[in-house]
């Protein structure tokens, strides 16, 4: 089955941190432009990141950016996002996605609370 699945959601303080994985199975997720994204309470679907095929160049929307760095593993097929300096509005769903497949993760909850 051709899919991505993210993990390393939870609850963090804010100011936190937290780095957020997702592994893609069925398919090689690199061969496509991979992306972050997410949707918080009341606004839609928002990029977080951008990174090219050839992963060479990762390029950052508004929303986090200089707080978030994104990085691909090609040959274990997954990629991540560390997320710093956490704030109560960046609760909300996270997700993966790759191009070549037009393959999206379910999504992950993050909640910046105290």
């Amino acid at each position: 089955e051709e899919q991505m699945v993210e993990s390393g959601g939870g609850v963090v303080q804010p100011g936190g941190s937290l780095t957020l994985s997702c592994q893609a199975s069925g398919f090689v997720f690199s061969a496509g432009v991979t992306q972050w994204f997410r949707q918080t309470p009341g606004r839609e679907r928002e990029q977080l990141t951008y990174t090219s095929a050839s992963g060479t160049g990762t390029h950052y929307s508004a929303p986090m950016k200089g707080r978030i760095v994104a990085s691909r593993d090609d040959a274990s097929n997954t990629m991540s996002l560390r997320m710093t300096r956490l704030r109560p509005e960046d609760t909300g769903i996270y997700y993966c996605f790759s191009s070549y497949k037009g393959i999206i993760g379910r999504g992950i909850q993050v909640t910046v609370s105290s």
